[in-house]
């Protein structure tokens, strides 16, 4: 038979009873310092954490990045490192599809692209009206060149995953 710890509160017995992780909340648990919830998780996985002020909290699934790609996007282009990133797609000079592993529950997600090449400065965009819940686009220009190859993209997305 299996052993069943119940309880409701874990505290340190050392004398620090303001301390502790609180499990009497309805179908939530509190992780208290100071006598203070210094995070919350619900009975669905959503937790809140106390930002850096003390007082203001953050959504810790909102704030998260999503997804992200670092690639080569010069010659044959190719992945260096990524998360939930199932492939990379060449479109052309400077035009990159991302595919997305676990696709995002919208395509209003905020995506991110920095880029930059051994021959200068490169500007980069990405292009919103190719995002969709499947795949993130980036588009790479050069100042004085326009659209271009760059040796270094990187692309990441943040939103609510599906």
């Amino acid at each position: 038979m299996a052993s069943k710890i119940e309880v409701d509160e874990i505290f340190n017995a050392g004398g620090d009873n303001d301390t502790g992780i609180d499990l009497a909340t309805n179908d939530q648990i509190l992780l208290k310092v100071a006598n203070a919830t210094r995070l919350t998780m619900n009975s669905t996985g959503q937790t809140t954490i106390v930002g850096e002020g003390g007082t203001n909290t953050t959504n810790l699934q909102q704030g998260l990045t999503k997804a992200w790609h670092n690639f080569d996007g010069e010659g044959t282009v190719a992945t260096r490192d990524s998360f939930n990133v199932a492939s990379l797609t060449d479109n052309g000079t400077g035009d990159y599809r991302s595919g997305i592993t676990t696709n995002f529950g919208n395509d209003d997600y905020s995506c991110q692209v920095c880029a930059s090449s051994q021959d200068g400065h490169v500007g980069s965009i990405e292009r919103e009206a190719y995002n969709t819940t499947s795949q993130m686009s980036s588009y790479i220009m050069t100042l004085g060149v326009g659209v271009d190859d760059a040796n270094i993209v990187c692309i990441e997305g943040i939103g609510d995953l599906a």
